[in-house]
């Protein structure tokens, strides 16, 4: 089984994501989606963080093979950031959303040197606005930011613009179309489904997916 469809499959049976076209879910920004992912979850099931953790250090090894240190996002990025510099014997560290306001006033934490190769460890990628702020910030601080890895990806068209944008390659271990794939195969979701899932990617503004 190839990655993309052994970390679907795994996010799938641990209800990292979880698929209800008939009963869409809130965003916070208002929009009605069929679609809820909580990679946090992938934290409290070994064996699926296992998977996880050995994809990250594939696709490093493959895409990053010079890459010296990782910069988890805060939160979800940095236990994943973690484990995988641990299997690699690498360094890492972590970006936060926003500098602490007290002591040193720190925005990233951990040692970077100047134009030391890095890559961005991040669990989610929607629109990419997270992730791009991040790594904008370690470019700032001197980083060469060789690009990102991540556990999911919507494949919006809006995040794929801003990424490119902003000069960003991202790696994911699997995305929404191994994971809507997966699931008519698992039995979650009916086959007939898959059209309206894909309307909901293509353009999460338009609600006419929904019957």
């Amino acid at each position: 089984m190839d990655t993309k469809k052994l970390i679907a499959k795994d996010l799938l049976a641990i209800q990292a994501i979880f698929l209800r076209p008939e009963e869409p879910f809130i965003w916070a920004s208002g929009i009605k989606s069929p679609i809820y992912c909580d990679n946090r979850l992938t934290l409290t099931t070994p064996w699926a963080r296992t998977d996880v953790e050995n994809g990250f250090v594939q696709l490093l090894k493959e895409h990053f093979p010079t890459a010296e240190l990782l910069m988890g996002t805060a939160t979800a990025g940095i236990a994943h950031a973690a484990i995988t510099a641990h299997l690699l014997d690498m360094p890492m560290g972590y970006v936060r959303s926003s500098a602490k306001d007290h002591g040193r006033q720190n925005r990233i934490e951990g040692r970077l040197r100047e134009g030391e190769r890095v890559v961005v460890v991040e669990d989610l990628i929607s629109t990419g606005g997270s992730v791009i702020d991040a790594v904008e910030a370690l470019r700032e601080a001197g980083a060469d930011v060789l690009g990102v890895v991540s556990i999911f990806t919507y494949g919006m068209k809006k995040g794929l613009e801003r990424l490119k944008e902003a000069n960003i390659t991202n790696y994911s271990l699997t995305d929404f179309d191994a994971v809507i794939e997966a699931a008519v195969e698992e039995g979650y979701i009916k086959a007939e489904d898959v059209s309206r899932l894909i309307a909901f990617r293509n353009d999460p503004s338009d609600e006419s997916w929904i019957k």
